[in-house]
C-alpha cells in the first residue's frame, strides 16, 4: 500500500488526507499545533462562498461552485451546522452600479445563482441596509468549519494522525519517496503533500523546491455587534468590491449562534501567526522585508490604502464608519472587538498577489502554496485535485 505524508492539519490537509484514505492509500498527517484547525481554518469567517468574485475558468471559480455543494452535503451528512442564508452585495452609490453589474455578469459566467434587485427588494431581506441596488446571492451560507474538521478527523480514525509534531527536515529517500524528520522520528513515505498554510513556502523550500511565490501574512481583524444591536443584520451584507484592491472590504455576517461579526480589515501581520499587533517575530519580519515583492506591493498600496487600513485597525470610530456605509444604524458604540485571522497570501517577486489557488509539484511531492479564501469552501474539491496528482505520480 502506498503511503503519503500530509503536512498541515487544517481543513485542506485533513480533506486531502481523507480523500487519499478513501482511495486506499495509507496516510500520516503531521500538525505542529496541539489541535486541528488551529490557524486559518479556525480563525476565518465560516462563510460558505458561492464562487461569485473569481475569474471564469479559474480554479477558484470552478472549485467554489462545486465546493459549495460538496461541503454543504458533507456537513449535513455529518451533523455539522450549516445555513444557506444567502447574501447581499450592495451598491451604496450610483458610482458602484457598473461594478455591481460586472459582478452579476461574472456570477452568471460562473454558474452562481444570483440576481440584481432594487433597493426596495434589498430591504425586504435586510431592512436596515442602505443601497441603490444589490446583488442577491442565494447559495452563500454559514458553516462551522472547525466542526467540519472534527468530522474529517473522525473519518480518518484508521490513519496516523499526529498533533504537536512539527516538521524539522525533508529529504528524498534512498529507496524512493521522501523522508520527513520530526522531533520524535523520521516518517518514510512514497509521497509528500504540503498543506502547511502560513508556512507552506518554508516547507516547500525545506523539501528542496524554490517556490515562485512567498507567503506574506495579512491580519484581518473583526468586531461584532453588541447583542442588543444584532437585530440590525439578518444575514450577510457585503460591499461592492473595488477591482483595484486585493481584498473584499469589511462586511457584516450573522453567525450560526446569532452573533453578527463585522470585518475583516487587512493589515500586514508582524508574525506569520500574528493575531495581535503585539505578536511580533523578528525572523518573520526579516523574511518579509528581504523579499522584493513586499516593497513593490508597498509602493502600490501603502498610501493611502494601506495607511487607511492601519488607521481603521487602530480606530473603532473608523471601523464603525465603514460599517455604517452598509447599515447606517451601526454606530461606534454598537461594536466590540472580536477575534482576528491571518491570511496566508502568496506574493510574487513583482509585487503582485497570486489571485488563484497555486499548487506546485515535484517528484513525489505536491505543494499547496496559495489557498486563502475560498479554500475552506473548496476543501473537498482541492483534496480531490491533490489526490489525483498524487495517484497520477
Amino acid at each position: 500500500m502506498r503511503h503519503v505524508v500530509v503536512v498541515g492539519g487544517g481543513i485542506l490537509g485533513l480533506a486531502t488526507a481523507r480523500e487519499l484514505a478513501v482511495r486506499g492509500l495509507a496516510v500520516t498527517v503531521l500538525e505542529k499545533e496541539d489541535r486541528w484547525a488551529a490557524h486559518q481554518t479556525g480563525h476565518n469567517s465560516n462563510v460558505v462562498h458561492a464562487g461569485l468574485y473569481y475569474a471564469p475558468g479559474s480554479f477558484k471559480a470552478r472549485m467554489s461552485v462545486a465546493g459549495n455543494r460538496s461541503i454543504v452535503e458533507y456537513a449535513r451528512a455529518n451533523g455539522v451546522p450549516v445555513d444557506l442564508c444567502g447574501k447581499l452585495v450592495v451598491a451604496t452609490s450610483e458610482a458602484e452600479l457598473p461594478a455591481l453589474r460586472v459582478l452579476a455578469g461574472r456570477a452568471e459566467a460562473n454558474g452562481v445563482p444570483a440576481k440584481l434587485i432594487s433597493a426596495a427588494e434589498a430591504r425586504s431581506y435586510e431592512p436596515e441596509v442602505s443601497c441603490v441596488a444589490a446583488l442577491r446571492v442565494e447559495s452563500t451560507g454559514i458553516i462551522d468549519f472547525p466542526a467540519v474538521c472534527a468530522a474529517l478527523v473522525r473519518d480518518l480514525r484508521e490513519a496516523d494522525l499526529r498533533l504537536s509534531t512539527p516538521v524539522l527536515g525533508i529529504r528524498p529517500a534512498r529507496s524512493g519517496g521522501v523522508e520527513v524528520a520530526t522531533g520524535q522520528d523520521v516518517v518514510r513515505a512514497d509521497a509528500l503533500v504540503n498543506c502547511a498554510g502560513l508556512h507552506s513556502d518554508r516547507i516547500a523550500r525545506m523539501a528542496g523546491l524554490t517556490p515562485k511565490a512567498r507567503i506574506v501574512p495579512f491580519r484581518g481583524e473583526y468586531y461584532e455587534l453588541r447583542p442588543s444591536r444584532a437585530h440590525l443584520v439578518r444575514g450577510l451584507i457585503y460591499p461592492v468590491p473595488d477591482a483595484s484592491l486585493p481584498f473584499l472590504g469589511v462586511h457584516l455576517t450573522r453567525m450560526l449562534d446569532g452573533t453578527v461579526h463585522a470585518g475583516p480589515n487587512a493589515v500586514l501581520a508582524l508574525r506569520r501567526e500574528g493575531y495581535r499587533w503585539r505578536d511580533v517575530s523578528v525572523g518573520d519580519l526579516l523574511d518579509t522585508a528581504r523579499f522584493p515583492g513586499t516593497w513593490r506591493l508597498a509602493r502600490k498600496y501603502a498610501y493611502p490604502i494601506g495607511l487607511d487600513e492601519v488607521l481603521r485597525s487602530l480606530s473603532q470610530r473608523r471601523f464603525a464608519a465603514s460599517l455604517a456605509k452598509l447599515v447606517p444604524a451601526v454606530g461606534q458604540d454598537d461594536i466590540v472587538r472580536s477575534g482576528a485571522g491571518v491570511r496566508a497570501q502568496a506574493l510574487l517577486p513583482d509585487g503582485s498577489m497570486v489571485q488563484d489557488f497555486l499548487i506546485e509539484t515535484a517528484p513525489n511531492q505536491v505543494h499547496v502554496l496559495n489557498a486563502p479564501s475560498p479554500a475552506a469552501t473548496c476543501a473537498l474539491e482541492i483534496g480531490r485535485h491533490i489526490a489525483d496528482r498524487v495517484t497520477a505520480g
